[in-house]
């Protein structure tokens, strides 16, 4: 390893460390909140967090939510942040997958980690009991696991949720090129070059918006009018619709990226109360 290569490695080991213990207090917090107990683990050796409301029977709960982390593809930005939440309201026990991440690991490393987690969730309990779902980097690894699981052949989910996300690597979107950079001074495209560094970026695994999406499942999709990755998320509405899929977007006013992991924001309250409601709603019990 060169030198320069040994920095860099070291300075995303500090990076990744300073988010976890920066989000330590607050996952607490939110843990206490909504009633909420999270273990570490492995699936598939896979590893994992299980998230789920303290008390509660999970022999009996047929339904399962996976989650994919926010992020960039490079540090664990929403592994609770997004869960516990979700477990509280919902009752319905968590999954969210510690997948490989970027530069060290490049698509499809993230991808055949969540697949993994996947198929190991249908070996327990009906298709339609699963749901999927992630913020920005979780939420274009959402699109990307439908992708491939349609193109794998397997049971697709019940139910999807695409909270600010991508399907398409391939342009560089309106709200993209307007808005500040979601993570330090690098645009989104910038940040995700190195997730997708080797792969054609029209590749409908990588960018699912080029591929055929009919027969995915019904999928939530959320954002915000300061989101960068309001216009791909709208896109990838268009899309799914276009194609004869259950759409519903939501679009929150003037406030920002992945807005909901912000607890104090009032708006938080509606939104994650909405992504309960539809997940309660299509996975079958």
């Amino acid at each position: 390893m060169t030198a320069t290569l040994m920095r860099n490695a070291i300075t995303r080991k500090a990076v990744r460390a300073a988010a976890a213990n920066h989000l330590k207090p607050l996952n607490k917090s939110r843990a206490k909140r909504f009633d909420v107990e999270v273990e570490k683990g492995k699936v598939a050796g896979v590893p994992v967090k299980f998230v789920r409301r303290r008390g509660s029977d999970t022999a009996a709960n047929r339904r399962l939510l996976i989650n994919f982390h926010g992020g960039g593809f490079m540090v664990d930005s929403g592994s609770e942040t997004e869960t516990i939440p979700i477990a509280g309201l919902t009752g319905i026990s968590i999954i969210t997958v510690m997948y490989r991440m970027a530069p060290e690991h490049p698509f499809p490393a993230a991808v055949d980690d969540a697949l993994a987690v996947y198929r190991d969730a249908l070996e327990h309990r009906p298709a339609g009991s699963i749901g999927i779902y992630g913020t920005s980097a979780g939420a274009v690894l959402t699109a990307q696991l439908l992708a491939r699981i349609k193109a794998e052949g397997l049971p697709l989910p019940g139910a999807a949720g695409v909270f600010s996300g991508s399907a398409d690597f391939a342009l560089v979107s309106d709200c993209e090129a307007f808005l500040p950079p979601i993570m330090g001074s690098r645009s989104a495209p910038e940040t995700l070059a190195d997730y997708s560094v080797g792969t054609d970026r029209t590749d409908p695994l990588l960018s699912p918006i080029y591929g055929d999406l009919s027969g995915l499942p019904p999928t939530m999709l959320m954002t915000s009018t300061r989101d960068q990755l309001l216009s791909q998320t709208v896109r990838f509405h268009l899309a799914l619709r276009k194609a004869g899929v259950e759409a519903d977007l939501m679009v929150y006013e003037g406030m920002l990226h992945a807005f909901w992991a912000y607890m104090e924001c009032p708006e938080t309250d509606d939104a994650l109360a909405a992504q309960a409601a539809f997940f309660q709603r299509h996975l079958a019990s």
